[in-house]
């Protein structure tokens, strides 16, 4: 399933907090962009489309929780990135990062750790 950066901005929303109401919902997507109530909701109506979130009562009232978990959502993401831009081999991915970007020491040292952490089984 593919989620757009745009619907990603709902999808923070019910990962922080689900489930909310439609209008908390709308209230906290409004306070992170500046669209209006008619753009969020075709979002969730994508969303509900795609089987990303699903609507529910709350309270008497409309609300929302989502069916994808935002560690799912990172790992199909991270995966599509690796697969399109690096043929899906991650040292490539970690030699861009490191020969473009300063890595400070504190990166460095993280970045060891996991080698080390990863040992030879991985």
């Amino acid at each position: 399933m593919r989620i757009t950066e745009a619907e990603s901005q709902v999808m923070d929303a019910l990962w922080r907090q689900s489930p909310l109401t439609t209008e908390a919902l709308l209230a906290d997507v409004r306070g992170r962009q500046a669209w209006g109530d008619a753009t969020i909701k075709t979002l969730i109506n994508r969303l509900l489309r795609k089987k990303a979130i699903a609507s529910e009562r709350l309270e008497g009232r409309h609300g929302y929780r989502p069916l994808v978990g935002r560690g799912d959502y990172l790992e199909a993401e991270s995966q599509d990135l690796l697969d399109r831009l690096f043929g899906g081999d991650l040292s490539p991915l970690v030699s861009h990062f490191a020969e473009r970007r300063k890595l400070s020491p504190a990166d460095k040292a993280r970045l060891k750790r996991l080698v080390e952490e990863l040992g030879d089984d991985a």
